[in-house]
């Protein structure tokens, strides 16, 4: 019996120990990731406001995609936005319908000169909603958090520059 009581101790120390080693392996794996939306001077699609500050930005191109917009979002992280991108220019009127948080929208023509900004737009509660922009041919209307344009300087006549925006 004394072998068989040594065997057993063991292996149930070589249990216990491998346990121990693959519970510390998935706690390691499991330690928390920096965000997908880190530093803005991060690679993918930007704009420069006229503060200088770069945003990371979302595009929207797709009717899927200009439709949705930033509905349903609760936040959005520090110097983030989405760069709605439209195949012609025209007036593009907005609605904030299933949008969480107040933003700011900025209307711009082809080269990127703002023409028409709405500042700290609520969100929509009830139909019907507003809609909101100029009635002026725009190209592209960037969205960021409720209060940036004005803190980035990003007035009518000024200008905001796309980078890696394809």
């Amino acid at each position: 019996m004394g072998t068989l009581s040594r065997q057993l101790t063991t292996h149930n120390s070589q249990f216990w120990l491998l346990t121990a080693l693959l519970l510390t392996a998935a706690a390691c794996g499991a330690a928390p990731k920096p965000p997908a939306t880190a530093t803005p001077g991060a690679r993918g699609p930007r704009v420069i406001l006229p503060s200088g500050a770069a945003y990371r930005v979302e595009l929207a191109r797709t009717p899927e995609e200009l439709a949705q917009g930033l509905m349903f979002r609760e936040s959005l992280p520090e110097r983030t936005g989405m760069l709605f991108l439209f195949s012609a220019d025209g007036v593009h009127r907005f609605w904030m319908k299933n949008t969480m948080i107040p933003l700011d929208m900025i209307w711009m023509d082809r080269g990127g000169r703002v023409l028409f900004v709405s500042e700290q737009t609520p969100p929509c509660r009830e139909d019907p909603c507003p809609t909101y922009g100029p009635e002026l041919a725009a190209a592209y209307v960037l969205e960021v958090a409720g209060g940036m344009a004005a803190k980035e300087q990003a007035v009518v006549g000024a200008t905001i520059r796309f980078v890696d925006v394809k």
